[in-house]
């Protein structure tokens, strides 16, 4: 498959693309800094340009979601707007724009976070960020077919604990390479409007 890939450069997006080019398949990649494209996708016209670049894909894979973390009596509407366009409305932009760049049958992947249903003290933009994103997939899943729409919502990653550990005390983690995994099923299996859970 010819696979779009944002957020390559990142923890999580490195095992996704370690994980899809072990598996044969072509990508291109686009980050803020670095791969094959410069892009900042919380700009719809940044996402415009970059799908002019790229072609025709037989997916769309996000790996890439900016949300801050505070304590809600120091969140300021700034900083939920933040939350939107780094996560929901750059995601939301790809599926949007890219409808007509995918393949009748190609797909697209989002990322999302446990926090969209087992909330944490200082997370209430992710957990919005999250669950609008999820709502998005399943509401999206309907309208695009036979294109399909999944999303993954992973829990804290093992080898972030040293950083993020603290933030989810109790929580079991998971491994990058089992996320990467869940990648791999979206992409490659027949299911659609489906929010792949790794609690």
């Amino acid at each position: 498959m010819n696979i779009l890939l944002i957020g390559s450069t990142g923890r999580l997006g490195s095992a996704v693309y370690t994980a899809l080019a072990d598996r044969g398949h072509k990508i291109v990649t686009a980050n803020r800094t670095g791969g094959d494209f410069r892009a900042d996708i919380t700009d719809p016209g940044a996402v415009a340009a970059l799908y002019e670049k790229v072609g025709v894909l037989d997916a769309v894979v996000s790996a890439a979601g900016v949300v801050p973390y505070k304590p809600i009596q120091q969140m300021t509407d700034d900083d939920y707007s933040a939350a939107y366009a780094g996560k929901v409305r750059s995601q939301v932009e790809l599926v949007r724009q890219g409808i007509d760049r995918v393949s009748l049958t190609g797909s697209f992947t989002l990322i999302t976070g446990i926090l969209a249903r087992t909330p944490i003290p200082t997370g209430t933009a992710a957990s919005l960020a999250n669950g609008a994103v999820e709502a998005f997939v399943r509401a999206a899943a309907i309208e695009i077919a036979p294109q399909r729409i999944n999303a993954v919502s992973p829990t804290v990653f093992t080898e972030a604990l040293d950083a993020y550990g603290d933030y989810f005390p109790g929580f079991s983690s998971v491994d990058l390479a089992d996320v990467a995994q869940a990648y791999i099923r979206s992409i490659e299996g027949a299911q659609t409007g489906r929010i792949y859970k790794l609690d």
